[in-house]
């Protein structure tokens, strides 16, 4: 199969060709049809998860045609169309048991723990419990957007906000992640205020719903802005980017028991960021993680899809060839186009 290597941590990636993956008893292959290019590609590219080894091949927000079944999988044959999460649950510790696969002990993450979806095929584990059947309507391109950005941000808001119609809702950071938190926040019924220093992605977020926008380039105070337009701070705040001064901001600009949510990673010198812990205190905050979502809710968030409530194709950007995946990884940190950057051709 065609795929894009590295073999050192910033170094630029390769196409080359490799053997073709087979699936384990209780696995799957999938065939690649679209795979996003994503940030958390970025950081493990630069060396900063530790599940990594190398060589590798990365990527994790993928759709695609099963191509091949193991011998132990009953839910699953050739010819689905489907997606998966990017964490994949073991199926047998404790919080596979109570449903919290995104949080799974022993988990494996496509593109990290192991070889990933840039590339034409890639193998995925307890196929039965970590695969999602695609709605025949959805697009390819769509729907690999949903595994990391949008599933993530669904549960985000969903699951870990508990965002209700009403509530002022400030998002920080409108990439994939922040623009798919600023499109369901609205279809829940939220008010939304979306913060960035790109005026297009600003844009972009209005159209979604926001009902007002903060460019932080050109605003003195971020948190004091979120505060005037909310009338107090907002209910819900969440760092779609995982930057020290957007998670400060996140929670700065809340309200009394107000709720952070934190979906931008925190990694390398970015992992211990500084937070106003008195505000946190004295204003009774709570700061939640979000990390993924797990299959089995996947439902209802593709059951709002089919309804016309959220539209996720609106978040494709650019549709790439698989030989220029490189550059668009390399060039992650310095420059992301409005919209999920996504490998369509092979």
């Amino acid at each position: 199969m065609k795929a894009i290597l590295f073999e050192k941590f910033e170094e630029a990636p390769k196409l080359v060709t490799l053997p073709d993956p087979t699936p384990e008893p209780h696995g799957v292959v999938i065939k690649v049809e679209a795979t996003g290019v994503c940030r958390s590609d970025w950081h493990g590219w630069m060396g900063h998860d530790p599940d990594i080894e190398l060589p590798h091949v990365p990527g994790h927000e993928l759709a695609g045609i099963i191509e091949a079944v193991g011998k132990d999988v009953r839910n699953w044959k050739v010819g689905d169309r489907v997606t998966v999460p990017f964490v994949c649950g073991c199926g047998s510790c404790p919080e596979c048991h109570a449903g919290h696969q995104q949080v799974c002990a022993h988990q494996q993450q496509p593109g990290f723990t192991h070889w990933g979806s840039f590339a034409e095929y890639v193998p995925i584990h307890q196929a039965d419990i970590n695969v999602v059947a695609l709605p025949e309507t959805m697009d390819f391109a769509t729907a690999a957007s949903l595994g990391c950005r949008f599933a993530t941000s669904f549960r985000g808001v969903v699951d870990q906000g508990r965002v209700s119609a009403g509530e002022w809702v400030a998002v920080h950071g409108c990439g994939g992640v922040g623009l798919s938190a600023v499109m369901i926040a609205n279809a829940i019924g939220a008010n939304v205020i979306a913060i960035d220093i790109d005026d297009r992605k600003l844009a972009l977020a209005k159209e979604l719903g926001a009902v007002a926008t903060v460019n932080g380039a050109t605003v003195a105070n971020v948190a004091e802005a979120v505060m005037e337009i909310s009338k107090g701070g907002a209910h819900v705040s969440l760092d779609a980017l995982g930057n020290p001064v957007t998670c400060f901001n996140s929670i700065q600009n809340l309200r009394r028991r107000g709720r952070h949510v934190q979906i931008g990673l925190m990694l390398a010198d970015h992992a211990t960021p500084s937070i106003p812990m008195a505000k946190v205190i004295g204003h009774e905050l709570e700061i939640l993680g979000s990390h993924g979502m797990q299959a089995h809710r996947y439902g209802a968030m593709l059951d709002m899809v089919q309804s016309g409530k959220l539209n996720p194709a609106r978040l494709v950007g650019d549709r790439i060839s698989l030989a220029e995946a490189p550059a668009a990884l390399m060039n992650m940190d310095s420059f992301q186009s409005v919209g999920a950057t996504v490998i369509t051709r092979f």
